[in-house]
């Protein structure tokens, strides 16, 4: 992917890909931007919208004019995959994330994720509905059930519990030159797979079911995580095993200390 030149100003840009997701934006940025401040974060984000029918690209521009926000319009509804890697290249910080519009992903998780990424040395750090600490609200027990399958499907290609998790942050360093073939909803799995990570977390979080706007889940994407799978398979093992990442899984308990982690980190980023 061709990229925008890291700016010394950005220790974090959070890319949120939209489509119709009006509803509940400027308050997501708000919360985001909330947590920054609160942790001496210097982030920003970067949304990336397909050409919403319901004016959330234009919402975004309004809120760009305040705020640490970049826009990105596209031409059409082109695939969250494909959203985020255009997100990434317009991304301006060395750790790049990624985030769900509509507050299923809880926000105050990020500064301990960036602390595991900027103080621990992890290559990625995976926000998981299945560690220990994690889950899924008002889900139905069949819905929760035919996740958690669909992410065994890809224990063979790594150790990560939640490898279809929307939320994660990665190192610009481990992303640059990758190409990605899925353009659908697994864009975490896929960079997992083709991307040289060497390290990887997981940190437990509870995902809150979408409340506003409409699921983009269907069978059209059940079906293309399928192919995805068939690909991925035939790119790790087709270029040997090679060694696993390093892997950790993080305690509930120790969250709360990465955040704190992350403030006192503020003056080393200012120093560099």
């Amino acid at each position: 992917m061709a990229n925008t030149p890291p700016h010394p100003a950005f220790a974090l840009s959070v890319v949120v890909p939209t489509y119709n997701e009006r509803d509940r934006l400027a308050e997501l940025a708000d919360i985001i931007l909330a947590v920054f401040t609160a942790h001496q974060v210097p982030g920003e984000l970067v949304i990336v919208d397909d050409n919403s029918p319901d004016g959330t690209g234009q919402l975004a521009d309004q809120l760009a004019q305040t705020r640490p926000i970049q826009v990105v319009h596209r031409t059409g509804k082109l695939g969250l995959g494909t959203a985020v890697i255009e997100g990434f290249a317009a991304a301006r910080a060395d750790v790049l994330g990624v985030i769900d519009a509509d507050l299923s992903h809880p926000p105050s998780l990020l500064p301990a994720m960036l602390a595991l990424v900027e103080r621990d040395g992890f290559d990625m750090v995976i926000g998981s509905r299945y560690i220990p600490g994690g889950g899924a609200a008002d889900w139905s027990a069949s819905r929760l059930a035919m996740s958690k399958f669909a992410c065994s499907f890809a224990r063979a290609l790594t150790p990560v519990r939640d490898a279809t998790s929307g939320f994660f942050l990665i190192r610009r360093s481990v992303v640059e030159g990758v190409a990605i073939a899925a353009g659908g909803f697994k864009i975490c799995l896929e960079l997992l797979v083709r991307s040289p990570v060497t390290s990887v977390a997981e940190v437990p979080y509870v995902f809150v079911g979408r409340t506003a706007g409409q699921s983009k889940m269907n069978l059209k994407e059940a079906l293309g995580y399928i192919a995805q799978l068939r690909l991925l398979y035939g790119v790790r093992f087709g270029r040997g095993r090679g060694p696993r990442p390093r892997y950790r899984r993080v305690p509930e308990s120790e969250v709360a200390e990465l955040g704190q982690a992350c403030r006192l980190m503020a003056s080393a980023r200012a120093s560099r």
